[in-house]
């Protein structure tokens, strides 16, 4: 029993570890209107990124992001973070997406498509939704998979931290 708890708590650091290594790849995506954008380009103008993979067939991922459409305005004041989300809707369910994204008023969201999956393989993205925050220098700073009702409170606190990090930072 004691080597399976030391094993898990070795996997849950490394994974921690990992996560503050790993950086955005680059990875050409699809916005809605059909544009090429890398995914390098999100951390130009040096926001912090909520970044969430989802699919228009995925439950969770729609209260999810349900959740954040409704909180996303205080957030952004708050943190200045903005949220991009990556539909990894295949070709056969890709032109879903624009109608399903304009009827749920997820407008001030970043929309985009991953319809090959390279950028869900390069996030080692396994199950959806799967969340990031990513720091503007590109480092993921938490990650989390799945959502439940009460989990917008996890990310919230995440970004908090996140802000106070950089407010200090930019202040030495």
């Amino acid at each position: 029993m004691k080597k399976i708890i030391v094993l898990t708590l070795g996997l849950i650091l490394l994974n921690i570890s990992f996560a503050q290594q790993f950086t955005l790849p680059s990875v050409d995506l699809k916005t809605l209107d059909g544009k090429t954008i890398n995914t390098r380009d999100l951390l130009k103008d040096g926001k912090p990124i909520f970044l969430d993979f989802w699919a228009t067939w995925c439950k969770p991922c729609i209260v999810e992001l349900n959740t954040l459409a409704d909180l996303y305005p205080d957030w952004q004041d708050e943190t200045d973070v903005k949220i991009v989300v990556v539909s990894i809707d295949d070709a056969r369910t890709q032109s879903r997406v624009a109608p399903f994204v304009n009827s749920r008023g997820w407008d001030d969201f970043t929309i985009l498509l991953d319809p090959n999956g390279d950028f869900k393989r390069a996030m080692n993205v396994i199950n959806i939704p799967h969340s990031f925050i990513i720091q503007p220098n590109g480092k993921i700073f938490w990650q989390h998979t799945g959502f439940a009702p009460g989990d917008e409170q996890e990310i919230y606190n995440q970004l908090l931290k996140l802000k106070a990090q950089l407010d200090t930072t930019s202040k030495k």
